[in-house]
Order: structure tokens, then C-alpha cells, then sequence
């Protein structure tokens, strides 16, 4: 890896936490990211995973087989399930931020479970929030689809004391792929 690739994902990683997000790093392969989807869900009694969009769905073969993961919700397994995993097609190096389509089980398990973990690869971190909204990048994703900017867990301070967890996931753990 060069030295301008791991200022980058330090400065995200810094960036990141300062929004009260948790950061791990790890190979992308199969094993890894069992490891840490099976240590970050060890508390949880099941987890909605969306199957990715933008990173091959081989890298989850092994996690998929869990008991805990629910792939197709049910209402009361929806209602019941705390934790939601998706894949993110973006981070942004200057705010920490991860960028998670809007559609169907991403936006849901990103935007209405209690803790949001998400998944994105290190070659997609860019400088600036801008840089998404480029017709250069990625063909232009940023251009053709619903997306959010999620940039650690949510919180509101519109009533009073700084309350975590009202409009989107109280805990967000990003898993960065290298």
C-alpha cells in the first residue's frame, strides 16, 4: 500500500471516531470479515444483513451462514432485530463519513436498527464529499443514486441535552476493507 492510501484511511479513521463512529481495518477475504462481523454482532440475538450492492457478496459466504443473520425479514423480525450490516459504495476522508444507498433492506438496516455496521472498501475513500457527486467517479454514482452521508450515530440536541440514537442508529462501526 502507498503512503498517500494510508494517510487516507488514517485520516478517515480519525475523522471517523471524532463523529463517535468505531473504525477496525481489516483483509478483505472471506475469514477477516467473518471475524469481525461475528465479534461485532456477539451481543446481538440477530442482525438484518442487506446483501451488498457494491462489494462481492463471496466476502460474506461464510458470515451469511449464521444463525443470527436474517436476509429477508420478516414484520416481527424487522421490528425485533437491533443491529442492520450493510456495504457502503463511498467514505469521505475529511468528515469521516460512509456513503449508503437508499433502497430497500440498505436504507433500512443503516437508518432503523439500533447499531448500523458498514462495510467499505478502502479504494473508495475520497478527499472531500464533493468527489462523490463527480460524473468521474465511479461512473457517477453519486449522480444516479438516493444515497445518505452517515457520519457517526445519530444524535439530537433540538430538546434539550444531546440524546444518541433518534434519527438513525445510536452506534455505527465502520469495517474498512484494505
Amino acid at each position: 500500500m502507498d503512503k498517500r492510501k494510508r494517510e487516507i484511511i488514517k485520516n478517515f479513521i480519525v475523522a471517523a471516531q471524532l463523529s463517535t463512529a468505531t473504525t477496525e481495518v481489516i483483509e478483505a477475504n472471506v475469514n477477516a470479515i467473518n471475524k469481525a462481523l461475528v465479534n461485532a454482532t456477539k451481543d446481538e440475538k440477530s442482525i438484518l444483513f442487506a446483501k451488498p450492492s457494491y462489494l462481492d457478496i463471496n466476502l460474506f459466504s461464510k458470515f451469511i451462514t449464521n444463525k443470527k443473520v436474517i436476509v429477508e425479514p420478516t414484520k416481527e423480525e424487522f421490528k425485533n432485530t437491533r443491529c442492520g450490516i450493510t456495504d457502503a459504495f463511498a467514505a469521505v476522508e475529511s468528515t469521516g463519513s460512509v456513503c449508503v444507498t437508499a433502497t430497500g433492506l440498505i436504507s433500512a438496516a443503516s437508518m432503523l436498527t439500533q447499531k448500523h455496521i458498514v462495510i467499505v472498501d478502502s479504494n473508495t475513500i475520497v478527499s472531500l464529499p464533493r468527489n462523490i457527486l463527480s460524473d468521474n467517479y465511479c461512473d457517477g454514482i453519486g449522480l444516479r443514486e438516493s444515497f445518505s452521508f452517515i457520519t457517526g450515530s445519530s444524535a439530537t440536541a433540538d430538546m434539550g441535552p444531546l440524546v444518541r440514537g433518534v434519527h438513525g442508529p445510536g452506534e455505527l462501526h465502520i469495517i474498512i476493507l484494505e
